[in-house]
């Protein structure tokens, strides 16, 4: 997700807003925050190019009969790392991939149908050329969802 640095505080109610108010027109959102309708309409445009993340992000995977999720640690041959990437990406069940520092390289996103699909996926993935070695981990349960809200109240005040 690109962005131009941190929000300033008129940014962080405009945001709020939105998470309070998804589908407030340009105006409405520009009384709550109490600016005009071309100051909301210009921030908004920049946000939507530079800051906010799509919008597939709001569709929960079990809706499209992906209710297990998992976490894939990967060792990856260092040189390989941007071929790795590519093919992880072309993998329609890695939701994300992220490059963490540790015993391990890579942190994978994956959702998946049911046990048996989740096999095939983790197969997949330990069968690209330059993962050495994963391990898979079963979301149980999810105890706290991504959430924004505190930050952007905190950039807010």
């Amino acid at each position: 997700m690109p962005h131009d640095g941190p929000v300033d505080e008129v940014d962080a109610k405009l945001l709020l807003e939105l998470t309070r108010h998804p589908r407030a027109t340009t105006l409405a959102l520009a009384d709550r925050v109490g600016i005009s309708r071309n100051t909301a309409q210009s921030r908004l445009t920049r946000l939507e190019g530079s800051t906010l993340d799509s919008f597939e992000r709001r569709i929960p995977p079990a809706s499209l009969g992906y209710p297990l999720t998992a976490f894939i640690t990967a060792q990856v041959t260092q040189r390989r790392l941007d071929e790795v990437a590519e093919a992880l990406a072309e993998i329609p069940e890695v939701l994300e991939v992220h490059g963490i520092s540790g015993p391990v390289d890579l942190l994978i996103h994956v959702v998946a149908r049911d046990a048996d699909d989740l096999y095939r996926i983790a197969g997949r993935i330990l069968a690209i050329p330059g993962i050495e070695r994963t391990n898979t981990s079963l979301v149980m349960r999810r105890l706290v969802d991504y959430r924004i809200t505190p930050l952007l109240r905190r950039a807010a005040e």
